[in-house]
This record gives C-alpha cells, sequence and structure tokens, in this order.
C-alpha cells in the first residue's frame, strides 16, 4: 500500500505511531485511491497463505474511499474464490456500482496474478434514526482485566510437565505468532478437558496499539481484520481429538456494523458453529462494547478436510 486514506489521515504522527506496527501499515497511503492499487501484508499464516481477515480489511478500505464522509458501511458480503500468494502484492479494484440518496454499494475485487481472488460487496447508509430499536443481551463474561492474555496463557500450557510434545510444538508456534490484535480466552480449557469441548467459544479482543476516536471508518476496517481470526477454527473444538486437519479455508465471510465502537477498545468476540458437515462448516460471530451494546455480527462458512488421528503405540 502506498495512501493513506482521508480517513485515516484524521489521525496524528502521535496517533499513527502509537499503532501496532502492523496495523500504522494497514493505513499507510495508496490502498485507497481512485485507479486500483496494491495492499501489502503483515501477519502470514502458517499456512502460507494469505489471512483472509487482512483481504477483507483492505477491501473495506478500498470502498470506504470511494464513498462520501458522511455514509458509513453496514454491511458487507464477500467470496474468496482463490488462495491468496503472500510472494506478492494484492490488486483491489473498486466498482460504484450504486449512489443513492441513502444507501450506496461498492464491489470491489481483489486480484493477484491476472486473476481474482476475492470478491465483495460493501453496502453504505446514511445515519437514519429510527424508533425501532431492539438487540439480545451481552452474555456475562468476566471482564478482560482478570483474564489472562494469548501469551500468558500459552506459556501456562507449556509449564504443564503432562503437556503431550506434538501439543508443545504446536503452542510454541502459536506463541511465535506476531499479530495486530490482543486476545483475552474467557473461560480457557485445561489439558483435561480438551476433548469434551462444544462448538463455541468467547474471547476479549482489541487491535494493539491506539487508534484513537478518529473516523468510524477505521475501526471498521480494522474490525473486518479482526473478525477473521480463530472464527473458523471454532467449530472444529469439538473435532480436535477425533481428526486432524489436512486442509481448512474461509468460502465467504459477511459483516452488518450495528453500532460505533473503537477497535482498540476491549470488545467481546462471541462465537458458535451452529452446523458442519459435507467438508464444510458454518460459525456466527457478535463482537460486544463493554457497555452491553451488540456493535458487529458476522457468518462465515469455510471448508475443512480432515484425516482420523493416528493413534500412538504404547509398546
Amino acid at each position: 500500500m502506498q495512501a493513506l486514506p482521508p480517513f485515516a489521515e484524521n489521525l496524528s504522527p502521535t496517533e499513527l505511531s502509537s499503532l501496532s506496527p502492523r496495523l500504522s501499515l494497514f493505513f499507510t497511503p495508496g490502498l485507497c485511491s481512485p485507479n486500483p492499487t496494491r495492499g501489502r501484508h503483515y501477519w502470514i499464516p502458517t499456512s502460507q497463505r494469505l489471512f483472509g481477515g487482512q483481504i477483507v480489511g483492505q477491501a473495506l478500505v478500498a470502498a470506504a474511499k470511494s464513498v462520501s464522509e458522511d455514509v458509513h458501511v453496514h454491511s458487507l458480503h464477500c467470496y474468496f474464490v482463490r488462495a491468496g500468494d503472500p510472494k506478492v502484492p494484492v490488486l483491489y479494484q473498486v466498482e460504484r456500482t450504486r449512489t443513492g440518496t441513502s444507501f450506496s454499494v461498492r464491489s470491489v475485487k481483489a486480484v493477484q496474478h491476472g486473476k481474482p481472488i476475492f470478491i465483495c460487496q460493501a453496502s453504505f447508509q446514511q445515519a437514519q434514526p429510527s424508533p425501532v430499536q431492539h438487540q439480545c443481551s451481552m452474555p456475562t463474561v468476566p471482564p478482560p482485566e482478570e483474564l489472562l492474555d494469548h501469551e500468558a496463557l500459552i506459556a501456562q500450557y507449556l509449564r504443564d510437565p503432562n503437556l503431550h510434545e506434538k501439543y508443545r510444538v504446536g503452542l510454541n508456534r502459536i506463541a511465535a505468532r506476531e499479530v495486530p490484535i490482543e486476545i483475552k480466552m474467557v473461560n480457557p480449557p485445561t489439558l483435561n478437558n480438551l476433548q469434551n469441548r462444544e462448538p463455541n467459544q468467547m474471547f476479549w479482543v482489541r487491535a494493539r496499539g491506539h487508534i484513537g476516536e478518529g473516523d468510524i471508518k477505521i475501526h471498521c476496517c480494522v474490525a473486518a481484520y479482526i473478525s477473521d481470526y480463530a472464527f473458523l477454527g471454532t467449530a472444529l473444538l469439538p473435532h480436535h481429538y477425533q481428526h486432524k486437519v489436512r486442509f481448512m479455508a474461509s468460502l465467504d465471510h459477511s459483516m452488518w456494523f450495528h453500532a460505533p465502537f473503537r477497535a482498540d477498545h476491549w470488545m467481546l468476540y462471541e462465537c458458535k458453529s451452529p452446523w458442519a458437515g459435507g467438508s464444510r462448516a458454518l460459525v456466527h460471530g457478535q463482537l460486544w462494547r463493554r457497555d452491553g451494546v451488540l456493535a458487529v455480527s458476522c457468518s462465515q462458512e469455510g471448508v475443512i478436510r480432515v484425516k482420523p488421528q493416528v493413534s500412538e503405540s504404547k509398546l
């Protein structure tokens, strides 16, 4: 990326410098120019494919640049059509599908090697107050200040002398990742109950560093990045011991933005998988503000191909 989006230009140099280095790159100049532009890669998963949340977030940045300042994204619907190549930049092409009085739609295509790897439609709305309002209730959970962060939790697992070596290797790999978000698990599993998990999880999450008030568009783009992290893995929680994952990837991703929020403040991410079958799984997520306001809803379907776990001989 080469250009700072206008809504990111509202951040002072001090605010930009206080962002996680990887998130500050997320807002560097050039991604949102009127012509097709290129996006860089910051965190590459062990699969050596591009992280889906990065592509969703960058596509939303590009779409948001093409609308007026008085409209904000309320939904986006995406398809991942090819694996992303971390060795080359991504070219984002934006089509102004419709610009209306209340709603505007933008279509974004992410291209590598001359072929689309991702397509997305984002809808933006001008603020329209309404007396018709309701939401469900936020789950009651411990606050993030009472929970271990991801690094401390992994360190706790690694100190257990009964931890199997293959899990020790996997946890060390996770600990070595540098991701631009902080996570605190709610009710993290103990080593004794890893086999009896339901397909749901909750964790507090926020962007590393300081973003500030800024434009809500910034926080929506960062939330798009956050929303894909550990999301599809929710469907695997009951199956880790029976099956080894051979291939897992997102097929589509949808988001609905309900209320203003700050992505650099703690939000509760509630993830559930109501169904899995046919080498696919469906997951739903809700991002809650600390004050109980439902900020974002997400849904995703992904492909999961597995093979049976091979029991180790005890001889």
